[in-house]
């Protein structure tokens, strides 16, 4: 069985981030009204990874985005983020956390 979560690290405006998303929706485009999402391969795409690398990456990251349920659940379950910020678009939940 493949690692549940695919990861990927960035740098945007000088600050690292760090793209965690359900490894199997790589690739899908979720719709919703005027809301368009492509879960890509270049921004989530990365190193597949287990529950306890993936929330290690969470916790030591200034700046998170997440997609997917099982991606949301392990920072929410940790009290990482809010569940009031999860936006669901075409039922997969995304959360950003920042960390100030």
């Amino acid at each position: 069985m493949a690692a549940p979560f695919s990861v990927h690290s960035i740098v945007w405006k000088n600050s690292a981030v760090v793209n965690v998303c359900d490894a199997d929706l790589i690739g899908r485009t979720l719709c919703e009204g005027n809301l368009k999402v492509h879960i890509s391969k270049d921004y989530f795409g990365g190193e597949l990874l287990e529950e306890e690398e993936a929330l290690k990456l969470i916790k030591e990251s200034p700046m998170v985005s997440l997609a997917g349920e099982r991606s949301v659940n392990v920072a929410l379950a940790n009290k990482l983020g809010s569940p009031q910020a999860v936006r669901e678009i075409e039922g997969v939940p995304f959360l950003m956390i920042y960390k100030f």
